[in-house]
């Protein structure tokens, strides 16, 4: 019994990092547009089909090789979706125009996909697969790999935002547009690279839950929705919480599986998001900057 829990905490914590990195996306694009951007699950889906259906399947690229040039692609969709409508309509009357537009574009990217690479699921052999075994606990290379990669993301993610002219930019531009504008920053050029960066995230994430999930034109959405859970339940718009608030759900979903039957799994999040609503609507850490 006790190597289950183990195990069931391992690939909590593991799923709770992939839905941190979820979180952090939507809070890189809330900070930096006070928009969000509801396409994510699919720009994740977009990142695993570009990694495993075209540079390693169609090109026969080696995997390493492909997940660089794969993380370089996804940051100028990024960048080409800020342009194209993120900067054009996040000035208009009403948010709500933004808004619609990622709504559309997740299902033109939808679309897209199925029409491109086809509606059958596949998997990219060999990668990330496997067992370790620690101390009688198997822990599958998959978690492995996204714990040690989740991590790395984060650290580089602090890094960048607090010691980069780039990166301070980005924070001035998340606390107040008008006065960065006022001071020189491109607010417009801002939001391109923050929009970048999210997608990379996004990519990085499609990548490593392919050993999980299989590339598949659905992979992405239950994970979508169960980030911006994380986002609500650690605080929306503060990254620390963000993180606290994907462990959370990650390691209290698979927990949940020794008491409740595994079926009722998925909906553990959503419990607890509508708790956090009702009872704590500011997140655990509430609103801070």
């Amino acid at each position: 019994m006790t190597s289950i829990v183990m195990q069931l905490l391992v690939s909590g914590i593991a799923m709770g990092f992939i839905y941190a990195l979820v979180g952090i996306e939507y809070t890189l694009i809330w900070n930096s547009t006070g928009l969000l951007n509801f396409s994510h699950d699919k720009l994740i889906t977009l990142g695993a089909y570009i990694f495993g259906a075209t540079l390693v399947a169609g090109l026969g690229l080696s995997s390493w090789i492909a997940v660089i040039l794969a993380i370089i692609i996804s940051g100028f969709v990024g960048a080409l979706i800020a342009s194209l409508i993120l900067n054009p309509l996040r000035n208009m009357s009403s948010t709500i125009f933004a808004v619609m537009g990622t709504i559309m574009l997740g299902r033109i990217l939808y679309e897209a996909i199925r029409l491109i690479w086809g509606p059958i699921p596949f998997t990219v052999p060999n990668w990330a697969t496997g067992n370790v075994v620690v101390r009688g606990v198997s822990i599958t290379k998959a978690n492995i790999y996204i714990c040690i990669v989740s991590i790395v993301v984060v650290a580089g993610l602090q890094i960048f935002l607090n010691f980069t002219k780039t990166g301070k930019a980005m924070r001035a531009v998340a606390q107040n547009k008008k006065a960065a504008a006022l001071m020189g920053i491109n607010v417009s050029q801002n939001i391109c690279i923050t929009t970048g960066i999210s997608a990379m995230i996004c990519t990085t994430i499609g990548m490593l839950i392919i050993p999980l999930f299989n590339i598949d034109v659905n992979m992405a959405s239950l994970i979508g929705l169960k980030g911006f859970s994380a986002g609500v339940i650690g605080g929306f718009g503060y990254l620390p919480g963000v993180i606290i608030g994907g462990l959370i759900i990650g390691v209290v979903e698979n927990i949940s599986v020794i008491v409740l039957p595994a079926v009722y799994k998925d909906i553990v999040s959503f419990v607890l998001l509508i708790t956090f609503l009702l009872i704590r609507p500011g997140g655990l850490l509430g609103h801070k900057s």
